[in-house]
């Protein structure tokens, strides 16, 4: 078997990745819009993320945290796989951790599915009201120093833990340094 010998210039070194970091988008998106997914997109865009995750819970997992009544699963998860397809980017991926557990999966374990499978470093994108609602389990100040959150826009109250945390978090349309 021969082998093909590349030689490099002595000190050479590979440019730096350019795009790291995955953004997952954890959310029911029972009415979530074409627009806001657009905005998540621009997010990963602006900031040069690898990979967008759309995150869609259960059924069972959105009646715990909010008595919101919604679509079935299979049924929200349909539209963004065509939207997925309709948009044409490789990097956007649909979470199907969810349907096939078919029943409530704690935020815990979503997130330690999501830091198994897909590249660091971590950003949750999140409505307002979903990080204040994440704010509320006792796991978030565990979860918030191993990632940071991008809120979908400015909320109008801001639980105290999340404002404990304000330095890992940003909003979307905001400048930032990360």
């Amino acid at each position: 078997m021969k082998r093909d010998i590349q030689h490099v210039p002595y000190g050479y070194e590979p440019p730096a990745e350019q795009r790291k970091g995955t953004l997952v988008y954890y959310d029911s998106f029972e009415h979530t819009t074409n627009q806001e997914l657009e905005a998540a997109v621009k997010v990963v865009e602006d900031r040069q993320f690898t990979k967008l995750v759309l995150y869609p819970l259960h059924e069972e997992t959105v009646r715990r945290m909010s008595k919101e009544p919604v679509l079935a699963y299979h049924k929200r998860e349909d539209r963004l796989h065509e939207w997925r397809r309709d948009q044409g980017r490789s990097f956007i991926t649909v979470e199907s951790l969810e349907g096939k557990r078919k029943k409530y999966t704690p935020i815990d374990s979503a997130l330690r599915h999501i830091t198994d499978i897909y590249a660091s470093p971590y950003f949750l994108y999140l409505t307002p009201e979903m990080a204040n609602q994440f704010a509320s389990f006792s796991s978030f100040e565990e979860w918030i120093v191993k990632l940071r959150l991008v809120l979908s826009e400015a909320p109008e109250y801001v639980h105290p833990r999340l404002e404990k945390y304000r330095h890992r978090w940003d909003v979307a349309g905001e400048k930032t340094n990360s």
